[in-house]
């Protein structure tokens, strides 16, 4: 196969909380013959899975090391606290880092907020996921602060979640190998970005078509005398020099003669 020919299929990688199924939609319909292959990552792993060449591209979780990797931010994640439903702070539309100082808020170790520490008192123990961290905020051990998505992804029915403002925030990229930035990769850029099926984005701009001929038009009209001439084998009109002229423009005729 050369470099020219189209690949059998794009594989698309995505970090847990991002849900590429509008962008999926849009691609088979624009690529009908390339299929999409969707590989789950773990944010900590999306960035080596792209290196060594796992997926073609992936969203994953600002920041990637732009070494060798492009990136194009999408959006930010509102951040939440996950409480459980008979909390106190249920009763409050929003939280504060303030209002977690007394709490035992978790810390998992793979943690997609990137701080060294969050608000309020540290647990005992780091629990290994972000899965293990919610299990443990409806045991009533503590309180866990992350993104908006991975709150939804990891619902449960005994649990809820409030915004929480002054607190770290994770960003949502596209990502891909800088090296390997190949046509199909750029399809799913346009895609999202929005770019439209007739986008020209690539291709030449197509050029103006020239102006028809107006020459045709203008030689078919008889032209107009100039200014103090006749029109030849027409009648005297305004501006000449022979004669005598009347109010009305024509020649001055004399009274006829009686015979004596």
């Amino acid at each position: 196969m050369t470099g020219s020919e189209v690949p059998p299929a794009f594989r698309l990688a995505y970090v847990p909380g991002v849900t590429p199924t509008k962008w999926v939609r849009i691609w088979n319909e624009r690529l009908p013959g390339t299929p999409l292959t969707l590989v789950g990552v773990p944010a900590a792993e999306a960035a080596g899975l792209l290196r060594d060449g796992g997926a073609d591209a992936g969203f994953v979780r600002l920041p990637v090391d732009r070494t060798d990797l492009s990136a194009i931010p999408l959006y930010t994640e509102t951040t939440v606290v996950v409480i459980p439903k008979d909390h106190a702070a249920t009763a409050v539309e929003e939280m504060s880092a303030e209002d977690l100082a007394d709490e035992i808020v978790l810390h998992p170790l793979d943690d997609t907020l990137g701080w060294e520490r969050p608000p309020g008192r540290p647990a005992l123990e780091r629990p290994a996921t972000t899965e293990d961290a919610v299990e443990l905020v409806a045991a009533g051990v503590g309180l866990l602060v992350v993104p908006q998505s991975l709150a939804r992804l990891h619902h449960r029915k005994d649990l809820t979640y409030r915004p929480l403002t002054g607190a770290a925030e994770s960003r949502i990229a596209l990502s891909w190998p800088e090296e390997r930035t190949t046509d199909l990769v750029e399809e799913f850029i346009g895609i999202v970005r929005g770019r439209t099926v007739n986008s020209t984005r690539g291709r030449p701009p197509t050029p103006p078509q020239p102006k028809g001929k107006r020459t045709d038009k203008k030689s078919s009209a008889p032209r107009k005398p100039a200014a103090g001439k006749t029109s030849r084998g027409g009648s005297g009109g305004t501006g000449g020099t022979g004669g005598a002229k009347n109010p009305k423009g024509g020649a001055k005729r004399g009274k006829p003669r009686r015979r004596p």
